[in-house]
């Protein structure tokens, strides 16, 4: 199993680097290409900016990535989210939109994840939350890079699954990125959690005895 992965691997390593090859041809075929292709990581297959593993970043640079990884860390401590009440965990049964609407509900969803080891879709999904927050081109830019190289990357190990077709999609918005880059990758995650882990969830030992504590009476206290 694990040489058939490495071989996975290395497929579409080829692939994405045939992808961006054909990406810088054909804008070198049009005159438009991007200043800082030359940059452009052979393994990010991205073309389209310039790649942490390959340049030198600036003070300015490393400032904003620290920052942007500090508060990364803050969306996935989701031991801090808000306790859910018995009327919030009824609630998730009736839709998972119910659910991710809720704080306490994406919290409880999230834990449930990592024991599935899949929670970087959750992180995915509230980083391109995050993203579409922003309005500052520069921080904007910096984000859909970070973004990209913690759950697009093949070389991550947080990588997300996704199909060829948004990968292909992925490729073409980065070349000018927006607040709006992953904006396919984050509906198909969307929907992966719906179809699969949703349904585990509200079947598992976890939700089941969270409905419970809270069903049950507090105990009495002695007079």
């Amino acid at each position: 199993m694990g040489s058939e992965r490495l071989e996975m691997r290395k497929r579409q390593m080829q692939m994405h680097q045939e992808a961006a090859a054909s990406v810088l041809q054909s804008q070198h075929r049009m005159g438009n290409m991007p200043t800082n292709a030359s940059n452009a990581c052979c393994f990010c297959w991205c073309c389209c900016c310039s790649c942490s593993c390959l340049t030198v970043m600036t003070e300015d640079e490393r400032i904003q990535r620290s920052t942007y990884e500090r508060r990364a860390e803050g969306i996935a401590n989701c031991d801090d989210s808000p306790k859910p009440t018995l009327e919030d965990v009824t609630i998730w049964t009736m839709s998972f939109e119910r659910l991710m609407k809720s704080p306490a509900g994406r919290g409880c969803f999230r834990q449930f994840l990592r024991t599935e080891f899949s929670e970087e879709n959750m992180m995915f999904w509230l980083a391109c939350e995050e993203l579409k927050k922003e309005t500052n081109k520069t921080v904007v830019e910096e984000k859909v890079r970070q973004i990209y190289e913690d759950f697009i990357s093949i070389l991550s190990p947080k990588e997300v699954s996704l199909d060829s077709r948004v990968r292909d999609v992925i490729n073409k918005n980065m070349l000018e990125p927006t607040s709006h880059t992953f904006e396919d990758a984050q509906q198909q995650i969307y929907t992966l959690m719906q179809r699969d882990s949703y349904p585990r969830y509200m079947n598992s030992t976890a939700y089941a005895e969270l409905l419970q504590g809270l069903e049950e009476p507090p105990p009495a206290t002695e007079p």
